[in-house]
């Protein structure tokens, strides 16, 4: 169930057999040439909404914009401050847990949002340490990377074993590809596969990754191989939100 899609009547009857929620996180941010610049944020939201299709699991709205500064030389990506995004986390947690949710799942598709948001659920913690009561209900984050769900990053190696890279990978393209296949770009990559280095602030970004890519080729990439990642993945987040969510 997508919560986006039901009514409070719905949601108020979930809650009384589950107090657990996934939320996609991503961010907004250039994928190459070929690369959706919602790539970070629907990914996990595809992933998501196939998961809820197959269990009794609800998918809370994406929360698609996060930490992408060092893309701005790009056009049409759209960054948060840290302290911004540690406090709209800091709001969507707040309202979920006044409803009952106990559990509350982050699926990530976008590495720089890991500080931050792990640094929003410490600030969360922090706030019910600080109080004089023991907070109840109890509440549980998580952050999960969906490419780090069980077997995945093993699945899209397997299927890319040259030119997945770090950036802009064949796998992300892949799979929003398979949810968006209206979008599909076809884009002859110079070079084919993209030089690896590392990133700073959004003006070295441009100069040394002028495409956007790092050490890959998205160019691989098709709505077939998209589809085989995501039954994968959404299997994986069943079985370990299910897991969570008993906790």
């Amino acid at each position: 169930m997508q919560l986006m899609k039901a009514s409070w009547i719905e949601v108020e009857k979930y809650l009384q057999t589950s107090k657990a929620i996934v939320i996609p996180i991503g961010s907004v941010e250039q994928h190459g040439p070929n690369g959706l610049l919602g790539t970070d944020a629907l990914c996990p939201e595809i992933i998501a909404h196939r998961a809820a299709e197959q269990a009794d699991i609800l998918v809370g709205p994406t929360f698609n914009v996060g930490c992408a500064q060092h893309h701005l030389g790009f056009a049409g990506t759209i960054t948060l401050r840290p302290s911004t995004m540690i406090a709209a986390i800091q709001d969507w947690t707040t309202s979920l847990r006044r409803h009952g949710f106990e559990r509350i799942y982050w699926l990530n598709g976008h590495g720089g949002n890991i500080p931050t948001i792990n640094a929003a659920f410490s600030e969360v913690y922090a706030e019910l340490s600080f109080a004089n009561t023991p907070p109840v209900p109890g509440l549980q984050l998580k952050l999960q990377n969906w490419w780090q769900l069980a077997g995945v990053s093993e699945l899209c190696n397997e299927i890319y074993p040259v030119g997945h890279g770090m950036h802009a990978t064949a796998s992300e393209v892949a799979v929003t590809y398979a949810g968006c296949p209206d979008a599909q770009k076809q884009v002859e990559m110079m070079p084919k596969i993209a030089p690896l280095g590392e990133i700073s602030h959004a003006y070295a970004y441009r100069q040394s990754f002028p495409d956007g890519r790092i050490g890959s080729d998205p160019s691989q990439a098709c709505v077939e191989d998209g589809q085989r990642i995501i039954e994968f993945a959404a299997k994986a987040l069943i079985e370990e939100f299910s897991s969570f969510s008993a906790r």
